[in-house]
């Protein structure tokens, strides 16, 4: 049997030219602009429910709900029903102050907001504010960093150091070379607590210095294997003095890509007649303020964080031990720092893919043992 027929919508000039103007409104809500087209529809040649929602997409429930509801109370039916429960007592408008004081102003005595100064400001508990703030990913306590590369050829160095890591020449090796300076042989100046349940490792605040050492390294990108020495200076003779031991540990059919910074020790005349000495080394420089791309500062960060941070030493010599032995651990079971290298082409072969550049295969690529 068929169903009971659809009661006919009959609209008034006014009423159409509120629910055209609802539907329309960009700041209108979408279930009231949905609504509105719902109600226009079935006005609209006294369609039935089906062939209203056949044409909006939505359920024919849906249909019927709002012109029965339209029928009832015009256009008060089409807001929503007041909800169970306390009335909500913080509005729309009242979020929407708490969010626009907290991007566009400051209060009078600070630089940015807290939970306490904007819940006075606005009339509200600081639970409020800080829901609010939550919802909206709002954190004006925090503040990030960021610095900007002025290297005319930041493009250009950046491709370079990635290809070299994506996709290295064959029968060649790359190495990010950096030094980490300073290294300080630290002791507290009380015994460290040990570790108990409930209660964490202790230590003094104050400590003595025993000196320092600076370590220099060379990661093998391919392998994760570390290349590394210790020297009391920094000056462009270690420097040199770290190149040749590089250039006796790497096999000597290999050419060398060496990644690094722009510190000044690597740019002396020394270094530019040693490069002329020794044409298999090749350096590329990362862009200024962008040591980030070496990535043999995030082998220092593993060395920080894992070993030199919570450790404590009464002599320079027994820094310089303490590090050997951490890195002799690290080389025992090295970890490559990317993916690996395509399979050698043909030179018939179509270019790589950017795809095929991130799943490589190392099988071609020789590693160095360290030092």
């Amino acid at each position: 049997m068929p169903g009971p027929i659809a009661p006919v919508v009959v609209l008034t000039d006014e009423e159409r030219e509120t629910l055209q103007r609802w539907a329309a409104r960009p700041s209108s809500a979408q279930v009231l602009a949905l609504r509105c087209r719902i109600v226009l529809a079935c006005a609209e040649g006294g369609g039935s429910n089906a062939a209203v929602a056949g044409r909006l997409g939505i359920s024919r429930g849906t249909v019927r709900k709002w012109r029965v509801r339209f029928m009832e109370d015009r256009l008060d039916g089409l807001h929503d029903e007041p909800r169970p429960g306390a009335p909500r007592k913080i509005t729309d408008a009242d979020v929407e102050k708490v969010i626009v004081k907290t991007l566009e102003e400051a209060p009078r005595d600070a630089t940015h907001w807290s939970t306490r100064s904007m819940a006075a400001s606005v009339g509200m508990s600081q639970t409020a504010v800080s829901r609010i703030w939550r919802a909206f990913g709002l954190k004006p306590h925090l503040v990030e960093g960021f610095k900007l590369s002025p290297d005319p050829q930041f493009i250009d160095k950046v491709r370079d150091i990635v290809g070299l890591h994506l996709n290295p020449p064959d029968a060649a090796l790359v190495l990010c070379v950096d030094e980490k300076t300073q290294v300080q042989a630290l002791d507290r100046t009380a015994p460290v607590l040990p570790l108990l349940p409930g209660v964490p490792e202790r230590r003094t605040h104050d400590y003595r210095r025993y000196g320092t050492t600076n370590l220099y390294a060379a990661l093998d990108v391919a392998s994760g294997n570390v290349i590394h020495t210790m020297t009391s200076r920094h000056r462009a003779a270690e420097f040199l003095a770290f190149l040749n031991q590089i250039d006796t540990a790497v096999p000597a059919d290999l050419q060398v890509h060496v990644v690094l910074d722009n510190v000044s020790t690597h740019k002396t005349p020394a270094v530019q007649r040693w490069l002329v000495s020794h044409p298999r080394f090749h350096f590329h420089f990362t862009p200024t303020y962008s040591s980030w791309l070496n990535l043999v500062e995030r082998w220092f960060g593993e060395l920080t964080t894992k070993w030199l941070r919570r450790s404590t030493h009464r002599s320079v010599r027994e820094l310089t031990a303490a590090i050997r032995t951490w890195i002799t651990t690290w080389n025992d079971d090295p970890k490559p720092s990317y993916g690996t290298k395509p399979p050698t082409r043909s030179s018939t072969a179509s270019p790589p893919t950017a795809t095929e550049l991130t799943t490589q295969d190392t099988s071609s690529q020789r590693s160095v043992c360290a030092a």
